[in-house]
């Protein structure tokens, strides 16, 4: 079972940007085969979609209230991925947290993925 370390976060203002990293304690070989996701949590809010990118990398899928302004990519090399985030809003504040799974699906589901990291918090001040 691989882990998932997740760093980046933090406070920016409305109109700024961040990067999350999540790095994968396991091989490059390994890391390829996972399926990526990013998902946020406000306070009393389900937990959300925000992007998915596939093992292949040839797939990525993003939420509508952020597309255009976010990014995911993957280093499979480095074994870590990365969520940038651009034109932040006062909205996007929340824990955000990576997870993966095995295969090339890009689901968008928290329920479909099992490994997840620890969570960073961003917060967008107005």
């Amino acid at each position: 079972q691989v882990q998932l370390v997740e760093s980046g976060g933090g406070l920016v203002q409305a109109g700024g940007s961040l990067r999350l990293s999540c790095s994968c304690a396991a091989s490059a070989r390994t890391f390829s085969r996972y399926t990526l996701g990013w998902f946020r949590q406000a306070p009393g809010k389900e937990r959300e979609f925000v992007a998915v990118m596939s093992w292949k990398g040839g797939i990525a899928n993003y939420a509508d209230s952020v597309k255009g302004r976010f990014t995911t990519s993957r280093d499979n090399a480095k074994s870590t991925w990365y969520l940038q985030m651009n034109n932040l809003k006062p909205e996007d504040t929340a824990v955000y947290y990576c997870a993966a799974r095995i295969g090339d699906i890009p689901h968008t589901t928290a329920s479909d993925y099992d490994i997840w990291g620890q969570g960073t918090q961003v917060t967008v001040s107005s």
